[in-house]
């Protein structure tokens, strides 16, 4: 009688182990965006408590990838894997960049790609923050264009790559990177209403979705090697973080294996590939060495003594820092500069998170920053 009972436990068992590992497949599976299969993100959470405000946990730390869990300074930090090169820093990609596009330090904080966007941001946040983008007032060409689910769709692709799921020593960033990019998407493709109050020209962002009135091709001869330009093509600004020039569009492309060197007008048809594009610029450094906006804002950057003495932080000042150059940085409080600072705390608000932390005034703004490139380099 023993022995069947025995018998019937173990087969219990190995049912249970059978539906778990079922189960925590189903979930972690990478995600399949345009029919090609992305590498996982190879840093995860090991069953610790998240933060606060966070969605939830991850337990896929994968041994064969070779994330460790290391004891520094009193906090967890979840290493990054060592390349076969030991004197070489480790690689992070973007989607089709075949390791060309983003270069990171060895043993940088560790990450979680964890859950979704769409966990946190849902319709209801996305409609407050853009509620004038269909407005009468709106070009007929921006009206109807964007929406809720091109964004979750397009976060998608980037999203083992850390954007939007990030958790640094236990505490989780997703939320504030989230309204920190659509801060930088509002002020780029706002056309606030003169006579609308302060509150209200905060929910006229998506209204354009290529520039106006543009009286330049952007067309640099310097690449006309790499990226030459098609002809009778003008490389102005599209998208929702716009980008410009033709070697820009040609390297977006090859990233997002779409032909966006010969067709740039793609970007205008397609509001999922416009939020696409917006990322790419997000995520990925302008130069070699350098750190991209989503290293500076949730902190995979660490500062150089130079960057030091020029005032250079981690945090929302940073990401203008990166994107605009002096075009907005190292030039006290200036309109522009407090235009993003003003999206952003208000989309923390509607998608409440807390915005002590957030309002540290050497974090928030980049008014005595020095730029990381001179002008030349800063896209407008």
């Amino acid at each position: 009688m023993e022995y069947k009972w025995s018998v019937l436990f173990t087969i219990l068992a190995l049912i249970l182990a059978l539906v778990n590992c079922i189960e925590y497949s189903s979930l972690n599976e990478p995600y399949n965006i345009g029919g090609s299969l992305l590498k996982p993100c190879p840093l995860c959470n090991t069953n610790r408590k998240p933060g606060p405000g966070s969605p939830g946990t991850q337990s896929c730390c994968d041994s064969s990838q070779g994330v460790e869990l290391a004891v520094q300074g009193g906090r967890d930090v979840y290493n990054r894997p060592i390349t076969k090169d030991p004197k070489q820093p480790a690689i992070g990609t973007n989607p089709g960049s075949k390791g060309k596009s983003t270069v990171y330090n060895r043993n940088r904080p560790g990450s979680c790609c964890h859950g979704a966007v769409r966990d946190y941001l849902k319709t209801d946040h996305f409609e407050n923050m853009f509620s004038k983008r269909n407005s009468l007032e709106v070009e007929a060409h921006a009206k109807g264009f964007w929406d809720y689910q091109s964004f979750i769709t397009a976060s998608a692709y980037y999203q083992p790559y850390g954007f939007g799921t990030t958790y640094i020593n236990r505490t989780f960033f997703g939320t504030k990177e989230v309204a920190a990019f659509l801060a930088h998407v509002a002020s780029k493709t706002s056309c606030e209403n003169k006579v609308a109050t302060n509150m209200e020209k905060l929910e006229w962002g998506l209204c354009y979705n290529k520039e106006k009135n543009s009286n330049s091709n952007y067309c640099d001869e310097h690449y006309k090697k790499s990226y030459p330009c098609a002809p009778g093509v003008a490389y102005y600004g599209r998208g929702a973080l716009p980008i410009y020039w033709n070697y820009n569009y040609g390297e977006a492309g090859k990233d997002l294996k779409v032909d966006l060197l010969n067709h740039p007008e793609y970007i205008e048809q397609n509001s999922t590939l416009a939020f696409q594009v917006a990322l790419w610029r997000w995520m990925t450094p302008i130069k070699k060495h350098q750190p991209s906006a989503h290293d500076v804002f949730i902190g995979y950057w660490t500062p150089t003594k130079n960057d030091t003495l020029a005032k250079r932080v981690s945090g929302f000042g940073a990401t203008m820092n990166v994107l605009y150059g002096d075009l907005v940085c190292g030039q006290g409080d200036n309109e522009s500069m407090k235009n993003f600072i003003s999206h952003y705390l208000y989309y923390l608000d509607i998608m409440g998170v807390d915005q002590e932390e957030a309002k540290v005034p050497e974090l928030l703004t980049c008014a005595d920053q020095v730029a990381f490139n001179p002008s030349f380099f800063s896209n407008p």
